[in-house]
């Protein structure tokens, strides 16, 4: 097998591909069927069409939080947090942008009415993230205080400010655990109505649960892809679902992972044995994967890991042909954009 370079994933997007608001309605977005041996183009509402009684959607159930947070130093100086996860009691961990960092134990006066105490980096003393002690006068833990005075983290590739449109698009019909800086945005393609279609279908459904961390939209930056730091992220796979796929592949149905979260939850269950646990669980081509045996997903950046996922999944030539009939044919890219259904490749 080839030895692939972050070159190989590169490819050239024009801007106004880059979607910047949802579809009308969400099941309106195209969806680019790559399982047939030529693209077929075609709408996200089709999708039970394209798959069998017995089949299991698995759907990640992470909801994402109103984690970006503005405040100031006591100097006055602006600065905004983006909070990666929530700790023990009033504790979070955050990216913090700020002209200059303040010492540990600087308390910053929140938008909001809240305060937040640098208590030092994370996860050690050179880590790339900071933790925060939470104050509120009335007590409020940080998932309140983050509903109350957060914005929603929309991807940096999003020009505009968050809206209540955001607020409720940005997010899945089934969101449940609190936890996520990101959407699983290729479950945003479904609705009730769908869901409903698809149950009536015979089509089955479970839940995992990653909580995506803002290091899903940091670029790879060395071109010997093996020697990339991947980030940490949360997951579970409850026992219903570890039942629900062993009796899909017992029937002889297939699983169906919705977006690339859900593979790399499955999938770090299956390599490790942990049903729980966090995971930097690297995808690239040649990787052998043990649960997944449909996809769907959005189209992903250039040079991403997601791009190397979907490569590993699909076969790396497949994936880049259906990106260059994805670009031909003015598919819309990244969170906001349109879907593709893929197959896992043989392996080689």
């Amino acid at each position: 097998m080839r030895a692939f370079t972050l070159s190989d994933f590169d490819f050239d997007l024009p801007p106004e591909l880059v979607a910047q608001h949802p579809a009308s309605e969400r099941t309106a977005s195209r969806l680019l069927d790559g399982t047939g041996s030529t693209p077929a183009d075609r709408i996200f509402k089709s999708l039970p069409s394209l798959l069998r009684a017995g089949d299991l959607l698995v759907f990640n159930d992470t909801r994402v939080v109103k984690a970006r947070l503005f405040g100031e130093k006591p100097t006055g100086g602006k600065l905004e947090l983006l909070v990666e996860r929530v700790l023990q009691g009033q504790e979070v961990v955050a990216h913090m942008k700020v002209s200059k960092k303040p010492p540990v134990g600087t308390m910053l006066q929140m938008v909001g009415g809240f305060r937040a105490t640098l208590l030092g980096r994370w996860p050690e003393e050179d880590g790339a993230l900071f933790r925060f002690a939470f104050e509120s006068d009335a007590g409020e833990d940080p998932y309140a205080l983050m509903a109350r005075c957060g914005h929603v983290p929309l991807p940096p590739y999003i020009t505009h400010s968050d809206s209540a449109d955001d607020e409720r698009r940005y997010q899945t019909v089934f969101a449940r655990v609190p936890g996520a800086v990101a959407a699983p945005t290729a479950a945003l393609h479904f609705d009730e109505a769908l869901l409903a279609e698809l149950e009536a279908r015979g089509v089955q459904r479970a839940s995992v649960t990653l909580h995506v961390g803002a290091g899903t939209f940091q670029p790879v930056k060395t071109e010997n892809i093996a020697e990339h730091t991947m980030h940490a992220e949360r997951y579970e796979v409850p026992e219903a679902t570890q039942r629900a796929i062993a009796e899909c592949k017992a029937r002889g149905g297939r699983v169906v992972a919705v977006g690339t979260t859900t593979v790399r939850t499955l999938e770090s269950w299956a390599k490790s044995g942990e049903a729980a646990g966090d995971t930097r669980i690297f995808i690239t081509p040649g990787f052998v994967f043990e649960h997944v045996d449909l996809l769907v997903t959005n189209f992903h950046l250039p040079k991403s890991t997601l791009m190397m996922l979907v490569s590993a999944f699909a076969g790396y030539e497949r994936v880049m042909a259906l990106y260059a009939h994805a670009i031909a044919q003015h598919y819309r890219f990244f969170s906001y954009g349109d879907a593709m259904l893929l197959a896992r490749a043989a392996p080689a």
